[in-house]
């Protein structure tokens, strides 16, 4: 298989429909900022500008953090029957740890082996689970590393420290506004007995998209 193959093609077309707004409970006084900022909001749906579903998408990528995608990584390494039903049904598993997703966007998460690595792109802008690695670092909405990690993805994640042996196939997948990727990168060697909340900590943003791996625990103490 070639190392730069898609599982999914683009599309970032949505419904001409508008989700019903509820405007504020009578009895709440909204600030002068907050009147504008809904003012505005308005404006710009009213305009064809955004949609509303892409406001409320914007929202959840801010309130989430890598450490959400941490934490369910970590819970996937300790508890065998949850890792099942993340590669299963990923927004379903990662939903019993509270973490949500905004309308139908639609979550999978990848297994990295010792026979096979992922690595994420957004070829067309940047779409990415937010609710789980929080907002996109600069790199990955960049044209060179959505052009780049397509065609040399070896030499891409040879410049962020990573390489991977030619004996490991390297998949490259597409994310798209309907559909968000995450990776669970393999658990470091010598992380037996460590706590669910130990491991967390182990797993940069970074090696949930595919540029890097893991750290060890001497890492972490350093």
């Amino acid at each position: 298989m070639s190392d730069h193959g898609h599982d999914h093609d683009h599309d970032h077309s949505h419904g001409n429909g508008h989700p019903h707004r509820h405007p504020p409970a009578p009895d709440i006084e909204l600030s002068d900022r907050a009147k504008r900022s809904l003012a505005i909001q308005e404006l710009l749906v009213e305009k064809g500008i955004i949609e509303p579903h892409e406001i409320r998408r914007r929202v959840e990528e801010q309130r989430g953090s890598p450490m959400n995608g941490a934490r369910v990584v970590a819970r996937a390494w300790v508890d065998p029957e949850f890792k099942q039903r993340l590669l299963a049904d990923a927004r379903s598993a990662v939903a019993e740890m509270g973490f949500e997703f905004p309308d139908d966007t639609g979550l999978v998460v990848l297994e990295n082996t010792e026979e096979r690595h992922h690595l994420i792109v957004c070829t067309l802008c940047s779409c990415y689970p937010g609710a789980l690695l929080g907002p996109p670092p600069d790199w990955y909405k960049s044209l060179p590393y959505r052009s780049r990690a397509v065609n040399e993805p070896r030499s891409v994640m040879s410049e962020f420290g990573l390489e991977i042996g030619d004996e490991r196939e390297v998949r490259v997948v597409d994310s798209t506004a309907e559909l968000r990727y995450m990776i669970l990168p393999k658990r470091p060697a010598g992380t037996e007995g460590m706590s669910e909340d130990e491991l967390a900590q182990l797993v940069p943003r970074d090696s949930m998209i595919g540029v890097a791996e893991p750290m060890s625990p001497g890492m972490v103490q350093a």
